[in-house]
């Protein structure tokens, strides 16, 4: 029977049904996953080393004949097998082994190695080597390519996998894998062909680069990442595509209204506001559904130009829904939109999970009869039971913190006669160029970068909690000023496990230690009510000194806040301590910023503080939380499905995005059949995991 690459595993020579469940672990199911399971290290094989020239540490490949075999009762039972080469000695350490394996090892044998060298009582050893007992007047084995090293699970040992991957890479050598990347572009990028680039990287010759491999940065490598890359953005172009062909109802009227509304605010739009209004409006009004993400740092101004889209949207006769992810943001956006509103005529519905049933009921009602022109809410607005009357626009705040099924729920609400609703997603964490280019391709991408006038950048420091009475001072000389201040815990209670300051703890200290002021407490074990009134009061001045724990990342303006402190700042994420960073400045006055952290510092908690304290620029925060943590963190991976790449990787292949997006764009424009062959090669049926 001939293997080819889509054959099932189990045509090869040694798998049954047990290994197969087993190699499935490892995503494993067909001869192809074997080639593109790369090895994550290699060892050098290719060179014997003699025993007289051995030092503690090294790795190598030695061979020698059996002096001695014995066991030994050391507080464990050992078996001690003693080779000699004529240069010098080794003795090979095994503390689990069988009769059979310790009748191998008879005196005169000639065996082959492969281990650490350590250094042990009676000289150097190995312990638990992998070896081979030699045949009489057989050689040593010398491996001509480097031994690759597999991620491997539970039951599969590194010699099986090297196995099945030697009879995946004969199967590839008699039929090998179509080349679907155009020789143009092969030959413009200077890349191997696919084959070469398999082999290659699964058996690499004694003298390849292995430091070049190891960083991911062989042209081998990135001809495969390359492929990865533009299959996932061809999928996703796809979907735009598909997106561009489904009908919308155009909101081409309501101009007048949507200036009217802009020219009553008490503020003037800046012009990066203006400019991204502008192409809004523009999408708001074609005759297929807006897909639109809008950037902008923390205090930018989106929540008003989601504002201005909705109104559009009411103006010409259709619904609009916003969710987002809290209930805490989700209030503040009602109340930020009932107050923009409400002298229009326009009174926004509430719907989330904790409203009384009465309350909910009518809710779903004024949804169902087309009343509640403007809905905000939580995940609450798609579950089963709420129907839209007729919704037209779908807006989305914090797109990371939701899944894909959930934001696709919502937009389904939509679908009737006159076709999919227009989306709009926001999000407050800047996503650097070249991740953008990877995880929404499918969006068109609006950035607001730039700050309302007299906003003035927040002034950061980083201060051991050694130094803790000097923050709290800093908190009263700030409060007797009257301005407001934040201190913000990322526990409850106390914890066992991570020694974290608790907000209770905190709240009681500063209590104390400020009579004067008056503190208050929000925590995410609150009632939602009980949240509710801690930081209206705060906002209404009642309260001087708000206590909270990260509930407050995403949480209601308050100006006359100007004073963040931030406890154990060394064991959050860059992105999140800029969001927290971002609920001061929102006034005239001068804000600032305390990391308070628990010394001593590692080197990555290190780096991150100093990065906050060098900047107030989102995307620059953005991109060192790229670097540092990867793009699962930044963009929440586990919530939007962005994919774990086989093999591409979005922090060290970033380099490589914007010739994906020339390559994919010419390949749509000449191609498509190519097209299809690299998204199923790499993805399989799967859906794409990126539309909303």
């Amino acid at each position: 029977m001939s293997l080819e690459s889509e054959s099932p595993l189990t045509d090869l020579a040694g798998v049954g049904p047990a290994l197969a469940s087993k190699l499935e672990r490892l995503s494993l199911y067909r001869v192809e996953d074997l080639l593109f399971l790369l090895p994550l290290r290699y060892e050098d094989r290719t060179q014997l080393v003699k025993l007289g020239a051995l030092e503690p540490g090294a790795r190598c490949l030695v061979t020698g004949e059996v002096l001695l075999a014995e066991t030994a009762y050391r507080g464990r039972r050992n078996l001690l097998v003693r080779i000699g080469d004529g240069s010098g000695q080794l003795t090979l350490r095994f503390f689990y082994f069988s009769r059979s394996q310790q009748a191998q090892f008879q005196p005169g044998v000639q065996v082959t190695c492969f281990g650490e060298v350590r250094k042990g009582r009676s000289g150097l050893e190995m312990i638990h080597p992998e070896y081979r007992v030699l045949r009489a007047e057989q050689d040593a084995a010398i491996n001509e390519s480097l031994t690759p090293i597999y991620p491997t699970t539970e039951g599969v040992q590194q010699g099986r996998l090297r196995n099945l991957t030697d009879q995946a890479l004969r199967a590839m050598r008699r039929a090998p894998p179509e080349e679907l990347l155009p020789n143009r572009i092969r030959d413009e990028l200077a890349m191997p062909s696919l084959a070469e680039a398999i082999d290659y990287l699964h058996r690499p010759p004694p003298d390849a680069d292995v430091e070049l491999m190891l960083a991911g940065r062989h042209p081998c490598q990135q001809r495969l990442a390359f492929e990865e890359l533009l299959a996932h953005y061809l999928s996703l172009r796809n979907l735009r595509a598909l997106a561009d062909t489904e009908p919308a109802i155009a909101l081409d009227g309501g101009g007048e209204q949507v200036e009217s509304f802009i020219q009553s605010l008490p503020f003037a739009l800046t012009a990066a506001q203006d400019r991204v209004v502008g192409e809004i409006l523009a999408d708001l009004a074609g005759a297929h559904p807006m897909m639109r993400l809008i950037q902008g740092d923390v205090g930018s101004g989106k929540t008003v130009v989601a504002a201005i889209a909705c109104l559009k949207a009411i103006a010409n006769g259709v619904q609009a829904a916003i969710m987002a992810p809290t209930e805490l943001l989700a209030e503040q956006h009602w109340r930020s939109f009932s107050d923009w509103l409400r002298p229009l005529g326009v009174e926004p519905a509430w719907l989330a999970g904790s409203q009384r049933a009465a309350a909910r009921r009518q809710s779903i009602e004024a949804i169902a009869d087309g009343s509640a022109q403007l809905v905000v809410g939580t995940h609450a607005l798609f579950q089963e039971g709420v129907d839209f009357h007729k919704l037209g626009l779908v807006v989305i705040d914090e797109q990371h913190r939701f899944g894909v099924h959930q934001r696709m729920a919502l937009r389904d609400k939509g679908v009737g006669e006159q076709g999919h609703p227009h989306q709009l997603v926001m999000t407050a964490t800047p996503i650097p160029r070249t991740l953008a280019m990877a995880a929404y391709a499918d969006l068109d991408v609006s950035i607001i970068d730039e700050l309302p006038p007299g906003r003035q950048p927040v002034t950061t420091v980083a201060i051991p909690e050694t130094r803790r009475d000097e923050v709290v001072e800093r908190v009263r000389a700030a409060c007797e000023s009257g301005q407001q201040a934040y201190w913000v815990c990322p526990l409850i209670e106390e914890s066992e496990v991570l020694d974290f300051e608790a907000a209770e703890a905190s709240y009681a200290m500063l209590a104390e230690a400020l009579p004067e002021l008056r503190v208050g407490l929000v925590h995410g074990r609150m009632r939602p009510a009980e949240k509710e009134r801690g930081m209206q009061a705060f906002k209404e001045g009642l309260i001087q000194v708000l206590v909270a724990t990260t509930v407050i990342e995403v949480g209601v303006d308050v100006p006359n806040a100007s004073l963040m402190i931030i406890e154990n700042a060394e064991r959050m994420g860059l992105s999140q301590l800029h969001q927290l960073r971002g609920r001061v400045g929102r006034g005239l006055a001068q804000s600032h910023c305390v990391l308070v952290y628990k010394p001593p510092l590692g080197k990555t908690a290190k780096t991150r503080l100093a990065v906050l304290r060098d900047t107030n620029d989102g995307f620059v925060v953005a991109q060192r939380d790229l670097e540092l943590r990867g793009p699962g963190e930044l963009l929440g991976t586990r919530q939007t499905g962005l994919p774990d790449y086989r093999i591409a990787n979005l922090v060290r292949d970033a380099e490589l995005m914007p010739r994906v997006q020339i390559v994919a764009e010419r390949i749509l424009r000449e191609t498509s059949d190519t097209g299809a062959a690299i998204m199923r090669r790499w993805l399989g049926d799967a859906s794409r995991y990126g539309k909303v």
